[in-house]
């Protein structure tokens, strides 16, 4: 499909790649997913106008060229949402392209975004994840294993970190101070207060580690049992084998403890603003969607109370 593309367009999307990896701190997944939207995009060009794929093609897009791809989209049975996706990355390249070249990319930024139903985060109950961590550092494991994984999960229920940002703690920031200055994603920078538990618990995990542990800023935290970085596999895989003990649905991932962060923030009285600041939301139609589940919760409640007759 790379030979459908003339040398300028491949370069072209290269470096907005790098751009996006670079400047705006774009994770490897998201380059990877986005370089596969574009390129599909592209492609559908290639074979539906038996033309040349370049620079000057992406100027003469219409509004007929964006009907048919999503169309043709649909047709594969590509979801909404990924549709959305592929639409929102085929945009941006768009638009970065044409600030360098000088041409009108309005055809191409004017296509609408289908419409879908955003899936409400599953967060945990607060006994289920307090049951959770708890249970977390008494698996069946070597002991500074368990309190490793413990520590984990405890900073992604305790501080609303994602399991990356867990895992990318350094050396630097042992011991833990009460507050973190975390990077996340697209390089964003938030302030996250750490409670005494996080702290007592990555203490414990330090104090029982094997591996020695220096202060320096590209020396992983948390280690695997060969003494590398932690693979983020291995908190999911103990994860499973803790909800599987305690019987709660598959939903109970790593993740769905930063959902239960924010959740119970939330339900206990927490600023809205105040929790997107904590999570590293860029928009805070994202940190929003805690409403949703709130307000979802208590009318379960609601009905529980109040059966129809």
């Amino acid at each position: 499909m790379s030979l459908a593309l003339s040398p300028a367009l491949r370069d072209a999307l290269a470096r907005w790649l790098d751009h996006l990896a670079a400047l705006e701190g774009a994770s490897a997944q998201t380059i990877r997913a986005y370089r596969t939207d574009v390129t599909g995009f592209l492609a559908f060009l290639a074979e539906h106008t038996s033309d040349s794929i370049g620079p000057a093609r992406l100027a003469r897009v219409t509004q007929s060229d964006m009907r048919g791809w999503m169309a043709h989209e649909r047709a594969r049975g590509v979801a909404s949402r990924s549709l959305a996706r592929s639409l929102s990355a085929v945009k941006g390249f768009a638009r970065w392209l044409a600030e360098r070249d000088g041409f009108d990319p309005t055809a191409i930024l004017a296509a609408r975004s289908p419409k879908y139903q955003r899936k409400l985060p599953r967060p945990l109950s607060e006994p289920a994840a307090k049951e959770v961590i708890g249970l977390m550092g008494s698996l069946p494991r070597e002991d500074w294993v368990a309190a490793r994984d413990a520590a984990v999960v405890t900073l992604l229920y305790g501080c609303g970190l994602r399991i990356s940002e867990a895992l990318s703690l350094t050396g630097a920031d042992a011991p833990l101070p009460e507050v973190l200055r975390i990077r996340g994603k697209g390089g964003k920078e938030r302030v996250v207060p750490v409670l005494p538990a996080a702290r007592a618990a990555v203490a414990e995990y330090l104090h029982l580690c094997p591996f020695p542990i220096s202060d320096e800023p590209d020396e992983a935290l948390f280690r695997g049992t060969r003494g590398g970085p932690l693979n983020p596999r291995l908190i999911a895989g103990a994860m499973a084998q803790a909800r599987g003990a305690l019987g709660l649905p598959a939903t109970a991932t790593p993740h769905a403890l930063r959902h239960s962060f924010a959740t119970h923030l939330l339900a206990a009285g927490g600023d809205l603003r105040a929790i997107q600041d904590l999570l590293g939301h860029a928009s805070l139609s994202t940190t929003q969607a805690y409403t949703a589940v709130d307000a979802s919760r208590l009318m379960e409640i609601y009905e529980k109370a109040h059966p129809r007759a």
